[in-house]
């Protein structure tokens, strides 16, 4: 899968190297919207989040989100989950151009998300593992494709 370097649009407003904001770069690959736009719903979006024993902090734009926010974010701007991974089923979609489907995703994958358009992954690095990286699911436009 031939990798498209890309920030989302950070370095319009940080300038930072090793952050943990793959969601905020995710969306704003695949949605084509503003960087700090996207950081700032994120963060109201965490900011409604409940501490719990197993959840000790809230999620950041910057440093990590949790599932359950960015299952809200994405279904609230429009996107629609299509889970790949079941319990018991194995791994049978992997991060590569001939098991994802065309179109725009958000792919989720073991503590990232990235987006792959037209079977090119735009990320900051080459996350695929040579194509063998395990697909949780990925979110799609709805009405897309």
């Amino acid at each position: 899968m031939e990798l498209i370097y890309s920030t989302g649009g950070r370095e319009k407003y940080y300038n930072v190297i090793s952050v943990g904001d793959c969601v905020t770069r995710a969306i704003c690959n695949a949605t084509g919207m503003d960087y700090k736009e996207v950081y700032d719903l994120i963060n109201s979006y965490a900011s409604r989040e409940h501490i719990t024993k197993r959840k000790k902090q809230k999620s950041s734009a910057r440093n990590g989100v949790s599932k359950d926010t960015v299952y809200r974010v994405l279904t609230d701007l429009g996107w629609k989950w299509i889970p790949t991974m079941f319990i018991g089923k194995g791994c049978k979609v992997h991060l590569n151009e001939n098991e994802l489907p065309e179109g725009t995703l958000i792919v989720s994958v073991s503590k990232h998300l990235t987006c792959v358009k037209n079977h090119k992954l735009y990320d900051t690095y080459d996350c695929t593992r040579n194509g063998s990286r395990c697909v949780y699911g990925y979110y799609i436009k709805e009405g897309a494709n």
